[in-house]
């Protein structure tokens, strides 16, 4: 098998990224779909009980399923070195 080699450009205007506070992942019968969020305002109540926060989508990212193995795989390489690099563990 040829030896596959892929150059990724990123535009200069998403080299500052875009900041979120979590991530929804959901799947159709094709794709696997991140959607990236973001808090617009503090968190307030709405009813007795329930806390409410308001975000908007930041990003939404739709990968193929068998793509989705190699994410697992970048994410716990990634977690790891950034669990040496500071000493840091969350579970």
């Amino acid at each position: 098998m040829t030896e596959q080699r892929l150059n990724i450009n990123l535009p200069p205007d998403h080299h500052g990224g875009v900041f979120a506070d979590f991530v929804r992942a959901w799947h159709t019968k094709d794709a696997f779909v991140l959607d990236f969020a973001a808090l617009i305002q503090p968190p307030h109540s709405e009813t007795e009980g329930q806390v409410v926060l308001d975000a908007a989508v930041v990003g939404r990212v739709r990968i193929p399923p068998a793509q989705v193995f190699e994410l697992m795989k970048a994410l716990e390489t990634q977690l790891s070195a950034w669990e040496k690099e500071t000493g840091q563990r969350h579970s």
